[in-house]
């Protein structure tokens, strides 16, 4: 196979292209390690780290080998394409992390609205007139709402994710706005408050907050405190960037999803496993959802922060198509 480098990329393996690798090696790790986390503590299976015990089987080892077949899918990836510019492949990743938040905003808006309204007919009684005794007894418990009311809800919110390209962080907000609005008016002009009704304020809360933040790093949104980046050349900023990338931003998302994934009771596996629910009578059924904001947190922080890397490095380089920021900061 004949592969032409792209004009001053040098070689296939020049510095662009390992960094190339580099930055599709860290997706590939992210995903083998959540695929895995799945299939470890939701399916059963024994695990990648089985294979360093006594009970290390076949699956444990193709589980494990997953890890270095996602390197060399990473370099199979960049090798078949050595003229691809950095400066693409942070627009290409950027793109993928676009679609990630958006579908994540769509569901937790579907879920929201649908799981408020469930827990509202079970707070007035209405639960009965529609549905069977049986049914109702169901849809109270945390794992069937779940499984068989959420899952389908966000399989819904991926759907529509591939046919829409907002965001939606405007129109979340403005909801959290109405949301809280009315748990005033009902409040005050009413006196009629439950517990769903702060739940739901909280549920969307806590997804705009995380989920804009990988957003707000593409925009160069975050504060930076500090009295010397505003005035660094270009090509200092982009070392800058690309240093703390790779010696805070990948590893502060490495640690919450070790910390947070890495057992079956951990912070984010056990509440989400367990279907966790907050006890206040009959408020929303989506504490484990609010758990799980914390690995899309991670998850979409790190995909970002490799985006964010190879934009760097392409802006040391000198690469064409640097994002131009509104605010007037140099990228």
């Amino acid at each position: 196979m004949t592969m032409q480098p792209a004009e001053g990329s040098g070689s296939a393996l020049s510095f662009p292209n390992l960094v190339r690798i580099f930055g599709w090696a860290m997706l590939a790790a992210l995903f083998v390690f959540l695929l895995n986390n799945f299939m470890t503590f939701g399916a059963g299976l024994p695990g990648a780290r089985s294979v360093f015990g006594e009970k290390a089987s076949g699956i444990s080892y193709i589980q494990a080998g997953l890890y270095p077949a996602g390197f060399l899918a990473a370099i199979f990836y960049v090798l078949r394409r050595p003229a691809t510019s950095l400066r693409s492949d942070s627009n290409r990743i950027s793109d993928i992390n676009t679609f990630v938040i958006r579908a994540a905003f769509w569901v937790v808006f579907i879920v929201g609205v649908v799981d408020a309204g469930i827990s509202f007919m079970r707070v007035e009684s209405l639960l009965d007139i529609f549905l069977s005794e049986q049914l109702v007894k169901d849809i109270g418990r945390a794992e069937f709402r779940g499984l068989y009311v959420h899952m389908p809800l966000v399989a819904l919110g991926i759907v529509l994710a591939c046919f829409t390209k907002t965001l939606g962080f405007t129109w979340l907000a403005l909801l959290i706005v109405v949301a809280e609005l009315a748990i005033v008016f009902m409040r005050f002009v009413f006196s009629y408050e439950q517990a769903f009704m702060a739940d739901l304020v909280r549920f969307w809360y806590g997804a705009l907050f995380l989920f804009a933040s990988a957003y707000t790093l593409l925009e160069e949104g975050h504060v930076r405190v500090d009295v010397f980046y505003a005035g660094f050349t270009t090509k200092t900023k982009s070392v800058v960037n690309a240093v703390c990338t790779l010696s805070m931003g990948l590893t502060l998302c490495w640690t919450i999803l070790i910390v947070g994934m890495g057992q079956k009771t951990s912070i984010i596996n056990s509440p989400v496993l367990a279907f966790e629910v907050t006890q206040s009578g009959f408020g929303m059924y989506v504490k484990y959802m609010m758990a799980a904001f914390l690995g899309i947190f991670a998850i979409s922080m790190m995909i970002q922060f490799v985006s964010y890397l190879l934009a760097s490095v392409a802006d040391y380089r000198g690469e064409p198509g640097a994002r131009i920021i509104e605010s007037g900061a140099a990228h």
